[in-house]
């Protein structure tokens, strides 16, 4: 009897070992596919500084809306991004650049938010003081270039051209200068309630050439996130000179890529 109980038990052995190597060999399956795909712009810029990744999207037949950021308080800028997302019919890609990353991290817990997109961009923790944060890594030039108006901000010219839009073609870079949008003073010390990317799946594209943002605070905020991560050989405006390796991140988010 314990001779044919120990071949049994040989047998059920052999068969699980054997079994193992198919499960191992299993792969997690991508994202759902997402229609959906709402962009956010950040400081000094407005909905068109996407145009090119929407292109883009769109001949990838994806439905994209950019949200035209008040860029008056966070909590303006919030609302008008609710108020977009609240229009689309399903599962949805959040994307932010630069400044509106506070934005799709305080309101990317949407349940319509299926992923976020982070493009050279914020993506403080709850209630974070990011301007503390920022402050552990260098300053990047295009700080000495910011005015302040009465408390709305603009970058001058040559900081524009030089610093925040290096990389972008000259004639480019002038319109994107002439459509700045005027930044408040205030939001940049705004903080946020939430912080989305805890609980979705985040990517982050970073812009090593960058003079705005800290591509090494950039690398940190997406190894925080434990975000899907590329580096992109551009400057902080990469939505527009690397518009195809920031629309393929975005559709892979989507489960498209």
């Amino acid at each position: 009897m314990f001779r044919k109980l120990s071949f049994v038990a040989a047998l059920a052995l052999a068969a699980a070992t054997v079994a193992l190597p198919a499960a191992a060999a299993t792969t997690p399956a991508g994202p759902a596919p997402v229609h959906n795909v709402v962009l956010v712009h950040g400081a000094w810029a407005d909905g068109s500084s996407w145009n090119e990744v929407i292109k883009i999207l769109q001949a990838k037949g994806l439905h994209v809306t950019a949200v035209q950021n008040p860029l008056t308080s966070l909590a303006e800028s919030d609302a008008a991004t609710r108020a977009v997302l609240a229009q689309q019919d399903g599962p949805t890609v959040l994307v932010a650049h630069s400044w509106g990353g506070t934005v799709i991290s305080d309101v990317g817990t949407d349940p319509k938010v299926t992923a976020l997109v982070y493009v050279a961009a914020r993506a403080p923790d709850a209630n974070e003081d990011f301007v503390a944060l920022s402050a552990k890594f260098p300053t990047m030039p295009v700080r000495a270039e910011v005015q302040n108006h009465d408390g709305m901000t603009v970058i001058s010219e040559k900081g524009f051209l030089d610093y925040f839009a290096n990389g972008v073609a000259p004639a480019q870079a002038k319109a994107l200068y002439a459509e700045q949008g005027p930044t408040a003073a205030s939001i940049f010390a705004g903080r946020t309630t939430a912080a989305a990317w805890h609980d979705k799946p985040s990517y982050y594209a970073v812009s090593k050439q960058d003079l705005t943002i800290s591509p090494d605070l950039e690398r940190f905020l997406a190894k925080r996130m434990n975000a899907d991560t590329i580096e992109v050989d551009g400057g902080h405006l990469t939505l527009v000179s690397h518009a195809q390796e920031i629309a393929g991140l975005i559709l892979k988010a989507a489960g498209q890529g």
